[in-house]
């Protein structure tokens, strides 16, 4: 599941501040605030952070950026709904929080460990802060996160197969698929991510086909539709992925990376990735009415309203200033929607 540096990232400043007792000015509070603030962001990987962390299984986490995992967890959720087939019960919640594990903290841990990795040079520049470029952790170190992630996730994926009953072990299939297209989107010579088309689309499905593959594969039958469907969504998840490219724009330019806001200039793009967004939504809102899902439909073009709204407050007007925010407003109605589209599917298969 391919990379991002999809959302925001983590302090420690490098001189020692000295606190008040008294607080007379009232900074201190600001300061002891604003260092939580930026510790939590450094714990999650999230932009707007400084480098000072010391204790090594954090700085591991910092890589593995856990607020990147909240989608493809989610998109397991999505698959398990648009199977059909999803009872509750105490054995298909462990099992599905075994594909969540699976598809979020392993093979989306070890995409994002990878792509810090390929990408210590742009984080110089950008995100100096990271724990490669910043040299809070070895390279040796890197390597061997990266391996040991990606062995977990790939048997933790042939483990759901026994379970399931796979004669083709459909599973480890797409963890093996997932895992090749996460390192095609990082490392040199294909390097997806330096053109803005290729590498964000390839980002779109990873965060949003992929997952979906896998909880449809774990408890129903991933079908052709299914996979057409959800293709065609990770269109609508390529807008999300411009949203990230906004923040490392001096970077890429100077790398030679051709994002869209480097090839079309910021104001163009900020259209460009709104407009997928929208379009394709409104395009799986279509389909639903097309077999007669006229509840759900109605459903997803109203959280589509929210997020216009939010693309007009805040990222058209600024990309670069807002699109942490923006994410943080808009995304939730997206996610929203998902799930929507993934019970309107489920349906039309029970009846």
């Amino acid at each position: 599941m391919a990379d991002s540096n999809p959302s925001p990232s983590p302090i420690d400043p490098s001189i020692p501040v000295v606190e008040s007792e008294t607080n007379l000015s009232g900074d201190s509070g600001t300061d002891r605030s604003t260092n939580r603030t930026s510790k939590a962001r450094q714990l999650l990987g999230m932009k707007g952070a400084q480098a000072g962390e010391t204790s090594i299984w954090k700085i591991r986490l910092q890589l593995m950026k856990p607020i990147t995992w909240i989608p493809l967890i989610w998109g397991v959720v999505c698959g398990a709904a648009s199977s059909g087939n999803y009872y509750w019960s105490l054995e298909n919640v462990l099992i599905a929080a075994a594909c969540m594990l699976m598809s979020g903290p392993l093979l989306a841990g070890y995409t994002q460990t990878m792509n810090d990795f390929y990408d210590r040079d742009i984080d110089a520049i950008n995100e100096p802060y990271r724990p490669i470029p910043s040299g809070a952790i070895s390279i040796p170190q890197v390597v061997t996160q990266i391996l040991v992630l990606l062995a977990a996730g790939i048997g933790v994926a042939y483990a759901l197969d026994l379970w399931a009953g796979h004669t083709f072990p459909i599973m480890t299939v797409l963890a093996l698929g997932g895992s090749f297209l996460s390192y095609i989107y990082s490392a040199p010579p294909l390097k997806l991510k330096k053109n803005g088309w290729l590498g964000n689309y390839a980002l779109g499905a990873s965060y949003i086909a992929l997952p979906w593959w896998a909880g449809q594969a774990l408890f129903g039958q991933l079908t052709p539709t299914i996979m057409v469907l959800t293709l065609f969504y990770s269109l609508a998840g390529l807008g999300i992925a411009v949203v990230n490219d906004f923040k490392s724009v001096e970077g890429d330019r100077q790398l030679g990376l051709k994002s869209l806001p480097v090839m079309f200039g910021i104001d163009t793009a900020a259209w460009i990735c709104v407009l997928m967004i929208d379009l394709f939504q409104a395009g799986i809102a279509a389909y639903l009415i097309y077999i007669h899902q006229n509840l759900y439909a109605a459903i997803l073009l109203l959280l589509i309203i929210p997020q216009i709204t939010f693309q007009d407050m805040y990222f058209l007007r600024n990309p670069l200033e807002n699109d942490v925010k923006y994410q943080a407003s808009a995304q939730p109605f997206l996610v929203l929607g998902m799930l929507v589209a993934a019970l309107a599917l489920g349906h039309s298969i029970n009846g």
